[in-house]
């Protein structure tokens, strides 16, 4: 069991309910993350998934096998400008 510093901004934060929270989990993935938090916040979470991203180690991705550092940043979709 890893424990995780999750951090949320924007409307991954609306939809967590808080702006960070201390998760321990078995799978130490980012597939392992978002099926957690899909599972714990429902549908306003999964929406934010399904187009946002992570910040691992100061690099953003989606890849579900990537395997977390002990702080995870959950970003939702930025728009450019």
């Amino acid at each position: 069991m890893a424990e995780i510093l999750v951090r949320y901004f924007a409307a991954a934060e609306e939809a967590a309910g808080r702006p960070e929270e201390r998760l321990q989990l078995g799978e130490a993935t980012l597939g392992g993350l978002r099926a957690l938090l899909s599972e714990r916040y429902g549908e306003p979470m999964e929406r934010v998934l399904r187009s946002g991203s992570f910040l691992v180690g100061g690099v953003v991705s989606r890849d579900p096998s990537r395997e977390l550092d002990e702080a995870v940043d959950v970003l939702p979709p930025f728009a450019g400008g």
